[in-house]
């Protein structure tokens, strides 16, 4: 169920109240689906969207657009539905900084609110109006520390004890880099980029200044490489047979 109103042109401008639209519908959907077939699995989503309103055009990677969506979601929880909308999609033609910042506010923001589903989350450019492969690749390291935040700070009796602080500052090396408990938490506690640069400036400068976009590509290129069929050979045939749908 899909309201997709757009604030500002087929909704209201005020966000509060594109959420109440956008509710309204989906409530009058589940509804209407209700009374076909009482009990029908159906997903809840609201589906905000906003308009820039100096052209009308949809933005998709505003903060305005992350707020209708967090608002959606903490309403599908509201009323305990399952529930779906929008993130990471970008107003940027190319996957740069523009992308990044709109792919990591919109996606983190619908992760801390409690989205069941996100719609569109990586990959997305010009307001929905193109795909970028390369965005693909970038945007398995944005939702890596997305997740990470959505997952949030573990609290037990061994995270919160002063025992390893005693261990490594009275009795130790005056360091955590090689204690038990580091180790232990380097593979579970920590997110780690697979695109991403944390090299120090000398290490970037001797590896000849990898630039993140050319990386994105070489990467996109082994995944086409190395992917094989992505359908069964028999399904495959069969669809080449019977539609005019070129694969390559």
């Amino acid at each position: 169920l899909l309201s997709a109103g757009q604030a500002g042109a087929t909704a209201p401008a005020p966000i509060a109240l594109a959420i109440v639209q956008a509710v309204a519908e989906c409530l009058a959907g589940v509804v209407y689906v209700n009374s076909i077939k009482p009990g029908h699995p159906a997903i809840f989503g609201t589906w905000p969207f906003v308009s820039d309103l100096r052209t009308g055009a949809m933005s998709g990677g505003s903060a305005e657009q992350a707020l209708l969506t967090a608002g959606c979601a903490q309403m599908h929880q509201f009323y305990g539905l399952p529930g779906g909308a929008a993130a990471g999609i970008t107003d940027a033609k190319l996957p740069d900084m523009q992308a990044g910042w709109e792919q990591g506010i919109t996606n983190t923001l619908a992760g801390l609110s409690g989205l069941n589903m996100v719609y569109e989350s990586v990959g997305m450019h010009a307001s929905l109006l193109g795909f970028c492969l390369e965005s693909l690749v970038l945007g398995d390291d944005i939702l890596g520390q997305v997740l990470r935040t959505v997952r949030g700070i573990d609290v037990t009796p061994d995270s919160v004890s002063i025992d390893a602080m005693k261990e490594v500052c009275l009795g130790g090396p005056g360091h955590y880099l090689g204690s038990d408990q580091t180790r232990a938490l380097m593979q579970t506690e920590y997110v780690y980029p697979a695109i991403g640069n944390r090299m120090s400036p000398k290490e970037w400068v001797e590896a000849d200044r990898p630039i993140l976009i050319e990386k994105a590509i070489e990467r996109k290129n082994q995944i086409l490489a190395s992917s094989g069929n992505m359908f069964d050979p028999d399904i495959d045939a069969a669809i080449r047979k019977n539609y005019n749908i070129y694969f390559n």
